[in-house]
């Protein structure tokens, strides 16, 4: 077994996971490009503004805009912390490893309980994010008049196609998703100098509010916060690059800089797109900007032309493919750091590494076929599916916060020991550490209270659907702190197959 993660601080001076009681079984082969690759396509703007834009301009209008830098510069001091986290504990996992190391056994397992049910669900969400593209430009692929079932069956089609890449290896994995992200900045930075070549309003537009909040006690706040849930629900999983952090070549330089990057970069892109394509729409009273079939999708084809815009949906039929295999592939990081630590049932089976692709077979195919599963409830109950996406990023978040606060009332006990990473060109907040990480801990909090307030301009009418965010998030720290209490915790320990030949040093 590992020593106690409550009073662990390895060594800094090697890269491998010998040094936390792990031997080194994943691939180790991936350059700086692919580790910021696998945090920029599961933010993928191209998949989450393309197709929650019309949520956030249909609830407060083109000032909408300022919830984008808004929730950007919150996430930054989040990824920020994860950074310094990652130079200090370079494994697979990310935020259970994270959350393990500053918190302790039990803040683990719940981080990574709470991420995991977030991962597969997200895996769902993003791959019928296809009916909202694909129909658009190759009309035969609305194989059901349906276009509910439509979704499902395309969603089911590329996870079949995730599973079938991630259980080649990594290697294969990183090459397309390489290939996607570039394809997506490329399309992005072209997309966002053609809208604005076809800007027909200067940027000022950014301060219309079209009437939102009039009347109402407290303006256009309550619009705005609404509003603010798609950035919300696009900027997370930059944490991605953490978890393949045993897959990269010097993870301890590579991997803070890949999920700092990720970020940054699809906050000044998104930022971009969103300003220009309000600055180019036609009409910014027509009622398609804020329909579900509408949106940036529209404002593309009518302002670029149908070929052109075409081209772009194409782009962004890429950026969903890639978007939904880095999500699978940061699930399966997760379980099988999970359950190395014999932190999930069947541990020993999930953890296995074939000795053929470098990749844990099973916990691939366990994450698509959930996945999946879940898709095919959505056919006959899409109001259920899509409280239970919303709930998804809400817990997402929610794991966030559970790194930052033990991390948080670590730096009240010293941490890092002589102010950083005790190795030359390593990321380190230093000084910074305890703001940042205060500001990033009250940030967490309020983006959580924010997404999972009762309302029916997110979750619905009926009062069921209105707290579905505190009653699903409920069952589940419930039944998994139940579960931990009388069975998980007597069982911890990092599996003998997976221990370190040489022991951990200091």
């Amino acid at each position: 077994m590992i020593p106690n993660p409550d009073a662990i601080d390895p060594p800094q001076t090697a890269e491998g996971p010998a040094d936390f009681g792990y031997k080194q079984e994943l691939d180790r082969s991936l350059h700086a490009f692919a580790a910021f690759a696998a945090g920029f396509s599961y933010l993928s703007i191209l998949t989450g503004i393309f197709q929650l834009f019309h949520e956030g301009y249909g609830a407060g209008g083109p000032a909408f805009f300022w919830t984008w830098p808004l929730v950007f510069a919150g996430q930054l001091l989040v990824a920020l912390c994860f950074g310094e986290l990652a130079a200090h504990y370079p494994l697979a996992g990310s935020v259970y490893q994270w959350s393990k190391y500053t918190g302790s056994w039990a803040v683990g397992w719940m981080t990574g309980w709470v991420y995991l049910a977030s991962y597969i669900i997200a895996l769902a969400a993003v791959v019928l994010a296809l009916q909202t593209t694909l129909p658009q430009i190759a009309p035969w692929t609305q194989f059901v008049a349906d276009p509910t079932q439509n979704s499902v069956l395309l969603g089911c089609l590329l996870i079949g196609f995730s599973t079938l890449i991630n259980s080649s290896g990594v290697g294969l994995m990183a090459k397309i998703n390489n290939a996607g992200v570039f394809t997506e900045l490329c399309g992005a930075t072209l997309l966002v100098v053609l809208l604005l070549w076809h800007a027909c309003r200067g940027p000022a537009v950014v301060f219309d509010t079209q009437g939102h909040g009039a009347g109402q006690d407290f303006g256009y706040l309550g619009p705005f916060l609404v509003a603010g849930l798609m950035a919300s629900f696009v900027m997370f999983g930059f944490d991605t690059a953490g978890a393949l952090a045993e897959e990269t070549i010097n993870p301890r330089q590579k991997v803070p800089r890949a999920i700092l990057l990720a970020l940054v970069a699809s906050g000044v892109l998104g930022a971009l797109l969103l300003l220009f394509s309000m600055m180019a729409a036609p009409d910014l009273q027509d009622k398609n900007l804020s329909s579900q079939t509408g949106g940036l999708p529209f404002i593309v084809r009518t302002t670029l032309g149908d070929v052109i815009g075409n081209l772009f949906l194409g782009n962004v039929i890429f950026a969903i493919t890639v978007c939904a295999l880095a999500v699978h592939t940061g699930a399966v990081r997760l379980i099988f750091a999970m359950a190395r630590d014999n932190n999930l049932p069947f541990g020993s089976a999930l953890a296995r590494v074939s000795g053929v692709s470098g990749t844990p077979i099973l916990a691939v195919l366990v994450v698509g076929a959930v996945a999946a599963l879940i898709l095919v409830m959505n056919i006959n109950s899409p109001k259920l599916m899509a409280a239970i996406v919303a709930v998804a990023v809400v817990w997402a978040n929610l794991a966030y916060l559970l790194v930052t606060v033990p991390l948080l009332v670590r730096r009240f006990q010293g941490w890092p020991a002589k102010g950083g990473c005790g190795m030359p060109g390593i990321f380190a907040l230093s000084r910074w550490g305890l703001p940042v990480n205060f500001l990033a801990v009250v940030w967490g909090a309020a983006l959580i209270v924010n997404m999972a307030w009762p309302r029916p301009e997110v979750y619905g009418d009926a009062w069921y659907q209105q707290y579905a965010a505190l009653l699903f998030t409920a069952v589940l720290m419930g039944s998994g702190g139940l579960y931990y209490w009388l069975v998980q915790r007597h069982k911890t320990g990092v599996l003998a197959e997976h221990r370190a030949v040489v022991p951990p040093t200091g």
